[in-house]
């Protein structure tokens, strides 16, 4: 039995970790992106209702306040877009309260990056590019395939991603022994849609596929722009590999008055549902409001990927010391 004080990742795992992420500086070094740091604890947090947080009680006397560690350092890297830092990138931890399995631990690591100027296939396009140079000395030959989420949805479920049909999608879930998908689900698309993609469209995806799924539903914009040609999509795309999501994208939000309904329909939400109270964030508003570039941004999960490079199955195996024996 090993013994509770050891690392929970092989030496292996901690050496493939040190040359993926000398890699990944490489790969933005030779295109000349800046590297950046943003604080860790931060006074906001995120509005999403699908996040939870972690708190911290920072006392100074006589002042005394609630911070956050942060769920991303989005708000803090658009802060830095805004105020001309160029294209930029960031390898740093985040943290997410409640969220441990498989594929989770509430403290990982992410890399996340944006492009100043860059639409979201040309973002599309050079995170194929970072994942093909970062697997192909561990995995056989990658494909590409770039989809948009109402076509693949389509294919998998024969339902249509974009008009909402309670009894439609009920169907489908009770013909596919999803029993509680009904009473968890009831009238929010959102959430139907990130039940049945989950649980029937990412379990069916082929190996050695990287798939860039595109055009999510406006339900699902998150911080993306709406789609000009359809309002009814979004600018934003997932990247998997193995049916694991790798990473989320967005052609960003610049209109400060829009991102800041956004986040009065999140609160709004969280009210309803009896969830911790948070406020938006002014300080990533007033940074919208002077002016962000146009520009495409995403966060990769480094834990994930490692899993991916080193043929390992559940995150603990990447990780030294994961949430179990912290």
């Amino acid at each position: 039995m090993t013994e509770p004080w050891r690392p929970a990742a092989e030496l292996r795992q901690l050496r493939q970790r040190a040359q993926l992420l000398a890699a990944i500086r490489q790969f933005f070094a030779q295109r000349d992106v800046l590297e950046v740091e943003t604080p860790l604890l931060c006074r906001a947090t995120g509005t999403d209702p699908n996040l939870d947080f972690f708190t911290s009680q920072f006392h100074s006397p006589p002042h005394y306040s609630t911070l956050f560690l942060q769920t991303s350092p989005e708000f803090a890297m658009k802060r830095l877009l805004a105020a001309g830092s160029g294209s930029i990138y960031q390898i740093c931890k985040a943290f997410r309260n409640g969220e441990a399995g498989r594929f989770h631990n509430p403290e990982f690591t992410i890399l996340e990056w944006y492009r100043v100027g860059f639409d979201l296939q040309q973002l599309m396009d050079e995170t194929a590019e970072l994942l093909l140079s970062l697997l192909r000395n561990s995995m056989p030959p990658l494909s590409i395939r770039q989809t948009s989420y109402q076509q693949m949805f389509a294919e998998v479920t024969g339902l249509d991603a974009l008009a909402f049909d309670r009894s439609d999608y009920a169907d489908f879930a009770k013909a596919h022994n999803l029993v509680d998908a009904d009473g968890l689900c009831r009238d929010d698309h959102a959430l139907w849609l990130d039940f049945l993609f989950s649980h029937c469209v990412q379990t069916v995806m082929p190996k050695q596929v990287v798939f860039l799924v595109y055009d999510y539903p406006a339900i699902q914009s998150s911080l993306a722009r709406l789609n000009r040609q359809d309002a009814r999509t979004s600018e934003r795309f997932e990247v998997f590999i193995n049916g694991i999501e790798l990473g989320n994208g967005f052609f960003e939000l610049s209109d400060a008055a829009e991102q800041s309904a956004r986040f009065e329909r999140e609160i709004g939400y969280r009210q309803q549902q009896g969830l911790p109270a948070v406020v938006k964030d002014q300080l990533f508003l007033d940074a919208l409001q002077s002016g962000l570039p146009d520009c495409s941004g995403i966060a990769i999960g480094i834990d994930r990927l490692l899993m991916i490079v080193s043929g390992c199955q559940t995150i603990e195996q990447v990780l030294a010391f994961p949430i179990s024996n912290a």
